[in-house]
């Protein structure tokens, strides 16, 4: 009953998400790129239920609690749906590099990164463009204008700093699924409203509302790219230079041992 009820150890954590990483790494570019397309599309989801909570309910004090509530939204489908999303692979596809480093590793994890991304961002302006043709109707598009506006904020070196507790926060979602049972939804949006919550910055989610204004002519290239750039590396660096590492850190002994 006690080896039922334990809770798995850190070391058998690292292995079940290190072999979903091998996984990722191993899978064909088409596949990555039509899920990474589909995660991009289904994250547009986070902004719109940022939309519809602020205008659905009246405004007062929970209006944040209600906007990350929504916010959390996309991520519970792409998350569950197993789709690609770049700031997952930033821990999940660095685990095998830092168990195994070697060139051919360091090439696949770059590999995926740039597929998964680029097709992130293919979906995201999909999502953008649906909604700026009238998609969701002129109602939620203004919404949608409205809230996108918090990326103007994240440029340059506070987009960096904002980006790095996001990573930390995606990390996390994906180091602590594998224990959690009948809680994975309570648990994604708790981890990912936190982002919306605190002001951090997603750059998935925050290239959303990026082609948003840039499509309504509100942002132009140069603003565009000094959110999406700093905000990357930020994410980067939380979660896979800062989360990642240490995570493996703490078992390398064992598996060394093993």
């Amino acid at each position: 009953m006690v080896d039922d009820r334990r809770a798995a150890s850190a070391l058998i954590v690292h292995e079940v998400v290190r072999r979903q990483g091998i996984e990722e790494l191993e899978r064909p570019a088409a596949s990555l790129m039509w899920s990474g397309i589909t995660a991009g599309i289904a994250i547009g989801l986070s902004l719109l239920g940022k939309a519809v909570m602020e205008t659905a309910v009246p405004a007062g004090p929970w209006t944040p609690l209600l906007q990350a509530l929504g916010y959390a939204i996309g991520f519970v489908v792409v998350i569950l749906g197993r789709m690609q999303l770049f700031t997952e692979s930033t821990l999940s596809a660095v685990l095998p590099l830092a168990t195994d480093p070697s060139v051919r590793n360091l090439a696949r994890t770059l590999r995926l990164w740039g597929i998964v991304l680029f097709a992130n961002l293919i979906g995201t302006f999909a999502f953008a463009g649906f909604a700026m043709l009238g998609g969701l109707g002129s109602e939620q598009a203004a919404e949608l204008l409205e809230v996108s506006g918090v990326v103007l904020k994240h440029v340059g070196m506070e987009g960096f700093l904002a980006g790095i507790p996001s990573g930390i926060l995606l990390a996390s979602v994906v180091w602590t699924l594998p224990s959690v049972e009948g809680q994975k939804v309570t648990l994604i949006v708790l981890l990912t409203g936190l982002i919306d919550l605190g002001g951090f910055a997603h750059v998935v989610a925050g290239s959303a509302e990026m082609w948003v204004l840039v499509l309504h002519g509100d942002m132009g290239a140069g603003q565009a790219l000094a959110f999406f750039v700093p905000v990357l590396l930020g994410n980067i660096v939380g979660g896979s230079v800062l989360f990642a590492l240490l995570a493996h850190a703490q078992v390398r002994g064992e598996i060394e041992e093993d």
